[in-house]
C-alpha cells in the first residue's frame, strides 16, 4: 500500500505551517523503514496534484481559515468535502488552479490517483505575519493532529510496529465540531 502523508504551509508564516510541523512530527513517530512515505511542501493546485499522484492513499494537513474561526479546531474532510468549502473553480492566479480543479483534471486525463484522499485542515488564526512559531492554539492542535494522521494510518491497515505504541485516539480536541459545512479556505 502506497500512503503519502503530506504536510502543507510556510512555516515562517505563523500558523500556515502547521501542516508542516505535524507532517515533521508523524514523521518523526515512524518506525524506520515505514512504508508511510511523509513530506513538506508550500505549493497548491497543479504542482500539488501532480505531487500525490501514483499513491493509493493521501494524508494531507493543512491550515484552515474560515471567517469564524475557532483556532485549533481539526477537521477531517474528504474531497467532497473540499469542493463545497471551496466551490470556486478559479485561484486567483491565471497560472494556477484550486487543488479540486487539478485533481479533476487529472481524473480526466487518465492520471494514477489516490484511491483514498484524507484532508486534516487545522483552523488558524494568523497566516499573515512572519514568524516561525505557531499561536498557542494551533500550538496545542500540533499534537492532536498528529495523533489523529497515526490513528488514521493504524485503522486504515498501515500495520507497522508503530501501531502498538499508538493506538487510535480521539482527534477533537474541542466540544465545538463543526464540520465541513464551516466555509473557510484551505491556506
Amino acid at each position: 500500500m502506497k500512503t503519502l502523508v503530506l504536510g502543507l504551509g510556510n512555516p515562517i508564516l505563523t500558523d500556515d505551517g502547521v501542516g508542516v510541523w505535524v507532517a515533521q512530527a508523524v514523521r518523526a513517530a515512524l518506525p524506520p523503514g515505514s512504508p508511510v512515505e511523509v513530506d513538506e511542501v508550500s505549493v497548491g493546485g497543479l504542482r500539488l496534484m501532480e505531487r500525490v499522484l501514483g499513491y493509493r492513499r493521501v494524508i494531507l494537513i493543512d491550515a484552515l481559515h474560515p471567517p469564524l474561526s475557532l483556532p485549533g479546531t481539526i477537521h477531517r474532510l474528504t474531497l467532497d468535502d473540499l469542493n463545497r468549502l471551496s466551490p470556486t473553480r478559479h485561484s486567483a492566479s491565471a497560472h494556477d488552479t484550486t487543488l479540486a480543479t487539478a485533481l479533476e483534471t487529472a481524473r480526466r486525463m487518465g492520471l494514477a490517483l489516490p484511491e483514498e484522499f484524507v484532508i486534516y485542515a487545522v483552523e488558524v488564526e494568523n497566516i499573515s505575519d512572519f514568524g516561525d512559531q505557531p499561536t498557542p492554539a494551533v500550538s496545542q492542535a500540533i499534537a492532536r493532529t498528529t495523533q489523529a494522521v497515526l490513528s488514521e494510518l493504524v485503522t486504515q491497515g498501515e500495520k507497522d510496529d508503530f501501531t502498538r505504541t499508538h493506538p487510535p485516539v480521539s482527534i477533537f480536541g474541542r466540544s465545538d465540531r463543526r464540520g465541513a459545512d464551516s466555509a473557510g479556505e484551505i491556506c
